[in-house]
């Protein structure tokens, strides 16, 4: 073969050669677009994190809200380090009722049950209040309890048997009260004043309840204005994930029929003064 020859193939072959050298660079190299797929996921990210937060806040502070348990006085309802969720809306719908489990604060009121480091820092004061927002650390003046009586109710301990008593209306408390626990190891005989809550820890002998604070003002009881909401859902750890229904006791017929009887005999002292003035204006315009 003459040389002019095979510069000819050696020309003729080129061309193919380097297509599959570009075929091959083409392949190797990232396309355009997923280059700039991963750049604006990387540059939307601190945004979705940042919405993701504000609706998170949003929620939290009007719907429901996480909470940490970081004391032993609701044993064995709650266990310390448990988490719950608190429904922020139910009492725009219902009324506070008895043996409801509570948030409240206690901000201005009561002592702290647990003391908590100052944070080191205001890095450590912002973590620590996302912690709190999100139930992952404990609330500075949160305090969690169950009512036990409402605003108007005659609560007592103790009757002849050793029971707590609300309008008379022995309770039968051994479904939640802590074991070996008595009902109560301090005397009281209160009227809870009206917009109030008398509350008290299933564990009776560690808890700091309404029964401590008897010579505060209110007499122990808080605001129902206090309450942030009722604890419904334990959610960790989820070994004890379960629902907080109120017990059986507090659905007795007797105790029942006197808190509803409270506002209808108000209604009915007001009612009576008005058709008496009624009747002197009607008999005045006779003569």
């Amino acid at each position: 073969m003459t040389s002019e020859s095979q510069e000819y193939g050696a020309a003729a072959r080129r061309p193919v050669e380097d297509e599959v050298d570009v075929v091959a660079e083409e392949t190797q190299k990232p396309a355009k677009g997923d280059k700039e797929k991963k750049g604006s996921f990387w540059k939307e990210l601190p945004v979705l994190v940042v919405v993701a937060l504000v609706l998170a806040l949003i929620i939290k502070t009007f719907v429901i809200q996480a909470f940490y348990i970081p004391s032993e006085s609701m044993q064995n309802t709650l266990l310390k380090d448990d988490r719950v969720l608190v429904n922020k809306l139910v009492y725009h719908t219902r009324d506070i009722e008895r043996g409801d489990v509570v948030v409240f604060s206690g901000i201005d009121s009561w002592d702290q049950e647990f003391q908590l480091e100052e944070p080191a820092n205001p890095v450590a004061g912002f973590f620590r209040w996302i912690g709190t927002a999100f139930g992952v650390v404990p609330g500075e003046r949160d305090y969690i309890k169950r009512v036990i009586g409402v605003g108007g109710d005659h609560v007592k301990c103790c009757d002849s048997k050793g029971r707590v008593t609300v309008n008379g209306v022995a309770l039968d408390e051994e479904s939640y009260l802590f074991p070996g626990n008595e009902p109560s190891d301090k005397f009281f005989d209160v009227k809870v004043p009206e917009g109030h809550l008398w509350v008290m820890g299933d564990h009776r002998a560690v808890s700091l309840d309404s029964r401590a604070h008897q010579g505060d003002p209110g007499g122990g009881s808080i605001p129902e204005s206090q309450v942030v909401g009722r604890a419904f859902v334990i959610v960790w750890p989820f070994s004890r994930a379960g629902t907080l229904p109120i017990p059986d006791t507090f659905a007795q017929p007797a105790l029942q029929a006197l808190g509803g009887a409270t506002p209808f005999a108000a209604g009915f002292a007001l009612a009576v003064p008005l058709v008496l003035v009624v009747r002197r204006r009607r008999s005045r315009k006779a003569r």
